[in-house]
């Protein structure tokens, strides 16, 4: 696994962000570094995606990836902006290429054996596991982490604070993805004090998780 991989690690915790403007994205960024987790996945569901990006990228606090890249172009943009990883909810060959090319780990998804073992064999060097809830739950990624020993897993799609310490209990689990932290309200409201504080609360619940882990 690539050392920035071994980043995401470290926070356990992915925040997917959608941001609507430039500024917003720079905004939600500062919040969650402020709350511990100096990470996000800006999306690509807005045209703001890459400005977003940019911006967030600039503060130079931040580890910004870009999500729900589903085309090469988006990879160009993503990278151009300033993108330090790429997740996609997929897998598309295309698009590993094009994160090849650039230098840039990407963590394709993929939630059956069958689409575990093609983003493998196009050299993913983790796998999205979206949707989570949906596909099973933590139950079914236990049971394909058999299989997959040596296979490092982003479960997100439907993860809270009520369910992230199964995924997070997973050996095979590098972090969680989610957006919980990040209200739709707080965010249009630029309550950027609400986002802190429940950043914090998700930091505490998986630096809990950890220090069971180790125990």
């Amino acid at each position: 696994m690539s050392p920035l991989l071994d980043r995401l690690a470290a926070h356990r915790i992915v925040p997917v962000v959608t941001a609507t403007t430039a500024d917003e994205g720079a905004r939600i960024s500062a919040a969650l570094a402020e709350g511990g987790l100096p990470v996000a996945e800006i999306t690509f569901r807005t045209a703001a995606a890459a400005a977003a990006i940019e911006a967030a990228s600039a503060r130079g606090d931040v580890l910004i990836g870009a999500g729900t890249v589903i085309r090469p172009d988006q990879v160009d943009a993503a990278v151009s902006a300033g993108a330090r990883f790429i997740v996609s909810p997929g897998t598309s060959r295309a698009v590993m290429e094009r994160c090849r090319e650039h230098g840039v780990p990407i963590v394709p998804g993929a939630v059956t054996a069958t689409e575990i073992q093609a983003a493998l064999e196009h050299g993913a060097p983790a796998v999205k596991f979206f949707p989570a809830e949906s596909s099973g739950g933590a139950a079914s990624l236990r049971a394909l982490s058999a299989p997959f020993a040596d296979v490092r897993f982003l479960p997100t799609g439907g993860i809270s604070p009520k369910n992230m310490h199964d995924y997070l209990a997973i050996p095979s689990v590098l972090a969680v993805g989610g957006s919980w932290m990040l209200p739709p309200d707080a965010v249009r409201a630029g309550d950027w004090d609400r986002i802190v504080r429940l950043t914090r609360e998700a930091v505490a619940i998986a630096e809990s998780e950890h220090t069971t882990a180790l125990r």
